[in-house]
Parts: structure tokens; C-alpha cells; sequence
């Protein structure tokens, strides 16, 4: 698993991102409009693709794309 695919994956699952805009260090939620919706096609998309659980305060802990995948692989079996 390495996060330059967890970033393509993201820009896919957005619509309002265009590709190569996100970076490790990318503050997630200030790339694109972030609000609940967007929290649980992310929740969906990582469960999807990942088979990992996250919830709502993984995401609140975390600032950046790379804090985002680290929780993912922590817990990928």
C-alpha cells in the first residue's frame, strides 16, 4: 500500500478534485469544500477499497492526507 495510490484514489472519488492536486502534506479539508457528505464518501470509499473502518473522530484527528493514510495503514489487516 503506498500513498501515492491513496491520493489517486481520492482524487477519483471526488468529483471536485483534479488530478495531482493533492500532495501527503495536502490539508484535506481545505482542498475542497468539506462538509458531511464528503466525511462519508470517505468513510465509504476507505471501507470500500481498504476493507478498514474509520470513523469521525479519525478524521477530526486528522490535518493531512498523509495523517489520513497512516490511520488506514495501521489497520489494514
Amino acid at each position: 500500500m503506498k500513498i501515492e495510490d491513496f491520493i489517486v484514489q481520492l482524487e477519483t472519488e471526488y468529483e471536485d478534485l483534479r488530478p495531482g492536486t493533492l500532495k501527503p502534506d495536502s490539508v484535506f479539508r481545505e482542498v475542497f469544500e468539506w462538509n458531511s457528505i464528503n466525511a462519508l464518501i470517505l468513510i465509504a470509499m476507505i471501507k470500500t477499497e481498504y476493507d478498514v473502518t474509520i470513523n469521525a473522530e479519525d478524521i477530526s484527528s486528522s490535518k493531512t492526507v498523509e495523517d489520513l493514510f497512516n490511520i488506514i495503514r495501521s489497520r489494514v489487516v
